[in-house]
């Protein structure tokens, strides 16, 4: 053992959200934590997903705000300017891309900070190497257990020409200084539909490529033709049912061509199709789990193996800052022997934070058709009297209510529309608890509010 070797009660290997929380929680308990990152501590989600890219999409819907107050209450005319968000993001959000206050409020509780990557090399240890600070390799060596939440990659697909060209992923458009003057986006998920219309209202030309036959394709199919009428009123351009074949690139920009025989230019690229993992490279066969899976395997606690937890997007469970957050919780109470409950995974909610937002709870229609459910559906469009947010397109929204009739509950639903994330609540609950489809036709709704058209959907469940 070198001097810097050491042995401590707990390894947390990856300090995102969720296992900082924990990092942090059992370093101030008392026990002995070592915190393993080779980035930032606090991972994706402050430096260049959920916080950054929020305040990206509220100075987007500020421009269309504006846009929209011609016409309805006076007139206004809207400049945008892509400087005040980038100094935000690198001065507020992000401190420049620096960790030093999240990594002393941990090693401020006694935590110990091993900057590098860690790999499990043996049971109860973990190797971690080569440190961000040149020094050399440091062996750690858990008595408690180790806790795995090293978060995905983005996911870069093989496509010819692609390797080896100034691509963004979702990194460099959360760090970008200006907004270019046109933008192919390979991906019509979250992130792509997300930031695609965040440069677009910013004033670039903006193209979203998606192989699967509608943008979020992960979602009720309603939610991708919502979006993609939204995005033609907006001038984005929506190429689904297409992939891409080829990228070229050279001063000029990008060309990307489509199996379709089309092609799009661009003078930026970004790919967001998709995060992997790589279990191979945290070693987690030590432990006797299958390196070529896609995602460790746990139990209702969190248990991957004897003495190790996973949590967060390594779990397959979701890729949420709130998926992540809600587990360290149940590791925690696990690690410290404290009351717990197992980890229930059939009311997830998820938000796409495009205007209009689509929230979504549970399952889709599909899903529960697949799970062999005796599914009943209630479908409402949003009332255009709520809160006298009619503009010249109208409330873009709808509510989707899919219901177990044989359970009498709702087990998943969308909630689309202007504040369709907050509306979603009310969804959440209903699902989480199960809530009997009967006992929420007997609720008041209030009027007027987005939240009303529920009402309506469970009228259309019959």
């Amino acid at each position: 053992m070198t001097d810097r070797d050491r042995d401590v009660d707990v390894v947390v290997i990856g300090m995102g959200p969720g296992g900082e929380h924990v990092a942090d929680t059992l370093a101030q308990a008392g026990l002995a934590v070592a915190g393993v990152e080779d980035r930032l501590v606090g991972g994706e989600c402050p430096y260049w997903g959920c916080v950054p890219s929020k305040m990206m999409i509220r100075a987007a819907d500020l421009i269309m705000e504006g846009n929209r107050v011609n016409g309805m209450a006076g007139a206004a005319r809207v400049d945008p300017d892509w400087a005040p968000v980038a100094r935000r993001i690198r001065d507020e959000a992000t401190g420049d891309w620096d960790d030093k206050v999240a990594a002393e409020r941990f090693t401020g509780k006694g935590g110990i900070l091993v900057r590098g990557h860690g790999r499990i090399s043996a049971p109860g240890e973990v190797t971690v190497t080569p440190a961000r600070d040149g020094a050399g390799r440091v062996v750690l060596r858990a008595r408690r257990g180790i806790v795995i939440n090293t978060g995905t990659a983005p996911a870069v697909p093989p496509i010819p020409g692609l390797a080896g060209t100034p691509f963004w992923t979702n990194r460099e458009a959360i760090e970008a200084e200006r907004v270019p003057g046109s933008l192919v986006i390979l991906g019509g998920g979250a992130v792509g539909v997300e930031l695609g219309q965040v440069f677009a209202r910013f004033g670039s030309q903006v193209a979203v490529v998606e192989g699967a036959g509608r943008l979020l394709p992960m979602e009720e199919p309603e939610a991708g033709d919502l979006l993609a009428r939204v995005f033609g009123r907006e001038g984005i351009g929506v190429h689904t049912g297409q992939h891409a074949t080829g990228v070229g690139h050279n001063r000029s920009g990008f060309t990307v061509t489509l199996d379709g025989g089309g092609e799009l230019t661009g003078d930026a690229l970004l790919v967001a199709t998709g995060r992997r993992t790589d279990l191979a490279g945290i070693g987690v066969g030590a432990v006797g789990i299958d390196e070529s899976l896609r995602a460790i395997p746990v139990d209702g606690r969190l248990r991957a193996a004897p003495g190790v937890w996973a949590l967060g997007d390594i779990t397959g469970k979701g890729a949420f800052t709130h998926m992540s957050m809600y587990q360290a919780g149940i590791v925690l109470a696990d690690i410290l022997g404290e009351p717990g409950f197992d980890a229930q995974y059939h009311a997830v909610p998820r938000v796409t934070f495009t205007d209009p937002e689509v929230g979504a709870v549970g399952l889709t229609e599909a899903q529960a058709r697949e799970q062999g459910l005796d599914v009943r559906v209630g479908t409402a469009a949003i009332p255009k009297s709520a809160r006298g947010w009619i503009h010249k397109a109208g409330n873009d929204g709808f509510i989707k209510l899919v219901a177990d009739t044989g359970a009498g509950v709702l087990v998943g639903a969308t909630s689309a529309g202007p504040a369709g994330g907050e509306v979603l609540g009310a969804l959440v609950m209903a699902v989480h608890a199960r809530v009997p489809v009967r006992s929420m036709r007997q609720m008041i709704y209030a009027y007027p509010t987005f939240h009303r058209a529920i009402e309506d959907a469970l009228a259309g469940l019959g």
